[in-house]
C-alpha cells in the first residue's frame, strides 16, 4: 500500500495495464495489419469502427468540459472526429455513411465510453487516456504502415487521423498529459477504479481486434 500511495497515479495506471495493453497491440488482427499481410479493406474497416468510438468519446466530451475531474484532460488538440470522417470520405467515397455498421463489440465499446461520459466522469478519464496516448504512440506505426502497404500520401488523406497538427510536439505533450493524471481530481478508491476501467478499455478494444480478425482471417 505504500508503494502503491508515493508512485506517481501515471505511472500505476500505465503498469498496472500493462498486461491489457500488451495483448491488444499483440491481437493477430493487429499483426497481420501491421505486417501489411492485409489488404486496404481491412484497414477501411478498422477505421470505421474507430468512428462509432470517438463518436463516443468526443460528444462526451462535449458534456465534460466543466467537469472538474474530467475536465481538465478535454482537449481540442486531441480530437479525432473530424479526421477519422476525412479518411472514411477517402477510403468510402462520399457516401461513406451509408451501410455503416459497428461490430457488435465495437457497439459496447462505444456505449461504455458514453455510459462514463454520462454517469461517471472519472471513468471517462480511463478511455480518454488509452485512446488518446495511443494515438499518439503506438498510432504513429499504424500510420506508418498504412502509407507503406497501401499508398496513402504521407500525413494525408486515409491516414489523418493519426496526425495531430494542433500538437508541435507529442513528447512534451504525453509529458503534460501524465502531470494531468497525477493531479487527478480523485482518492485512492477512486484512483484504483480508473485504473480498473482502463483495462476494461484495453479489453474492449481486444474484442473489436478480435471480431475484426474474424471478418479478415489471414488466407494460408
Amino acid at each position: 500500500m505504500d508503494a502503491t500511495a508515493t508512485t506517481p497515479f501515471s505511472t500505476l495506471i500505465r503498469t498496472a495495464s500493462h498486461e491489457q495493453h500488451t495483448e491488444a497491440e499483440s491481437s493477430t488482427f493487429m499483426s497481420d495489419m501491421l505486417g501489411g499481410r492485409l489488404g486496404v479493406d481491412a484497414y477501411t474497416r478498422y477505421t470505421e469502427q474507430l468512428w462509432f468510438v470517438y463518436r463516443a468519446l468526443e460528444a462526451g466530451a462535449e458534456s465534460l468540459r466543466a467537469d472538474p475531474v474530467a475536465g481538465p484532460f478535454i482537449r481540442p488538440e486531441l480530437m479525432r472526429r473530424a479526421e477519422l470522417e476525412r479518411d472514411l470520405g477517402h477510403l468510402r467515397g462520399e457516401g461513406w455513411r451509408a451501410g455503416l455498421e459497428p461490430l457488435p463489440a465495437t457497439a459496447a465499446y462505444a456505449e461504455r465510453v458514453a455510459e462514463c461520459a454520462r454517469e461517471w466522469p472519472a471513468g471517462y478519464i480511463a478511455h480518454h487516456y488509452t485512446r488518446y496516448l495511443g494515438d499518439l504512440s503506438g498510432g504513429q506505426i499504424i500510420r506508418g504502415t498504412a502509407e507503406k502497404t497501401w499508398g496513402f500520401e504521407r500525413k494525408g488523406d486515409g491516414v489523418r487521423f493519426y496526425v495531430f497538427e494542433q500538437i508541435a510536439n507529442p513528447a512534451a505533450f504525453k509529458r503534460d498529459y501524465r502531470e494531468l493524471l497525477d493531479a487527478v481530481n480523485a482518492d485512492d478508491l477512486e484512483k484504483q477504479r480508473i485504473v480498473d476501467e482502463c483495462k476494461r478499455a484495453f479489453a474492449l478494444n481486444t474484442a473489436v481486434f478480435r471480431e475484426l480478425g474474424e471478418v479478415f482471417p489471414l488466407s494460408a
